[in-house]
């Protein structure tokens, strides 16, 4: 079976989730002796063409198509997803020999172009949702869009010819790595074929790591309580939520340090949480560490360093990085939001808190950090889950059994 994979972006420089899926997808279909790639419009890339860990990526030209898009919001669009369009990307899916089914991993103009191409060739295709289609918040989804404020568009016309719109009706299948996302897919679309797939963890490489070396190397306190947030640096990770309660952390173990991990997708907000920790006087209780190398050991060092992990996400869709958290054997503090609940038990291998509800987070730190005996047990059912039940082995036999059965039934196929 030969796989072509399509996300709206895919750079190491801003990995995140959707990246380590896509990869972790490729390479385990690889050992299974299928053929895959990825494809997708070059931005944010420094090359058009490269191998990622045995996985080979092409990248196209693309653009916006907005008249008077001044080129800072050009630049924000690529970090946040912005809709942009590629007749290079077209041409490429257009020329891939023996193509069995194309995965998008995104939609609209992007996903537009992966459906219109395989409806062309008469080959089935598959689209993830990582999130962001059906149960993102409003005033998330607003940010999208605002750097194109005062810009002419022009490219609905692109988005008819290659049925944007239409992506999720002509998929042979919806693949949902968010529960609570499937739920609302499967309501729109009631004979749609809509599943619901986790994403997957490496749990052999997050086991160990060397959290003093990196204690040391971002001069973090040896005997710090250290509070570890992983994710983009944007107001969906909610950052600035565990700022503003830091002060208050600090009555509770006096000893807590804030480390918050993640690229840098929100340059205002990156600023806000400088300004917070400037004038809250909070230099020497907080770190920011603007993205750490997805294939670096650093990855698994960083976790090691922490002793408690939490992710106050105000949107999440899944939360890969609670898979990671556990694989290191962290007791983890989240929201209780998106896919996060369909894993995570509170109380048994985490403690979910209600978003934005200070209380309710300063309660699970308290708990945490005042009962250790509790915290190893979160954390070790947590370990225990991640080997168990998300190795990426499973994840990605269920997803060869999802291409399958699409190419079995695709009643166009050639």
């Amino acid at each position: 079976m030969k796989v072509v994979h399509v996300p709206r972006r895919f750079v190491r420089s801003h990995w995140g989730g959707t990246e380590t899926v896509i990869l972790e997808t490729c390479k385990h279909l690889q050992r299974m002796g299928h053929e895959t790639q990825v494809i997708c419009p070059n931005a944010l890339a420094v090359n058009d063409a490269e191998v990622i860990e045995g996985v080979n990526v092409t990248r196209t030209p693309y653009f916006y198509p907005y008249i008077g898009l001044r080129d800072d919001a050009k630049s924000l669009l690529d970090l946040k997803g912005g809709n942009l369009f590629s007749f290079s990307l077209m041409k490429a899916l257009k020329r891939v020999p023996d193509v069995d089914i194309i995965h998008l991993h995104t939609a609209k103009r992007t996903g537009g172009i992966g459906r219109h191409v395989a409806l062309k060739r008469r080959i089935p295709y598959v689209v993830s949702l990582h999130g962001g289609v059906h149960d993102v918040p409003s005033e998330e989804a607003a940010t999208w869009t605002e750097p194109t404020r005062g810009a002419l568009e022009w490219g609905k016309v692109l988005g008819w010819w290659v049925g944007s719109r239409r992506v999720l009706d002509d998929a042979a299948a919806v693949v949902c790595v968010g529960e609570e996302e499937r739920v609302q897919t499967q309501r729109r679309y009631p004979d749609k074929k809509v599943i619901h797939v986790a994403n997957g963890v490496d749990p052999v490489r997050f086991r160990s790591g060397n959290g003093k070396a990196f204690r040391d190397e971002h001069a973090i306190p040896q005997d710090a309580f250290v509070l570890v947030t992983v994710g983009r640096i944007d107001p969906q990770k909610n950052q600035l939520f565990a700022l503003k309660m830091l002060p208050e952390l600090m009555r509770i173990e006096p000893r807590v340090y804030l480390l918050m991990v993640g690229p840098i997708t929100n340059e205002p907000y990156y600023k806000r949480l400088l300004d917070h920790v400037r004038t809250e006087k909070l230099d020497t209780r907080v770190k920011i560490v603007p993205g750490v190398e997805a294939n670096s050991p650093a990855l698994a060092d960083l976790y090691h360093a922490a002793d408690v992990f939490l992710l106050p996400s105000a949107h999440e869709p899944f939360g890969i990085v609670i898979l990671e958290a556990w694989a290191a054997g962290l007791p983890v503090i989240a929201s209780r939001i998106g896919g996060i609940p369909s894993f995570v038990v509170s109380g048994e291998d985490g403690l979910l808190c209600e978003p934005n509800d200070e209380a309710s987070f300063m309660q699970a730190f308290k708990v945490v950090c005042q009962n250790p005996e509790l915290a190893m047990r979160l954390a070790d059912a947590g370990r225990l889950k991640a080997e168990s039940q998300f190795s990426w082995d499973s994840i990605i036999r269920q997803l060869v059994t999802i291409y399958e059965e699409a190419i079995r039934e695709n009643p166009v196929r050639k």
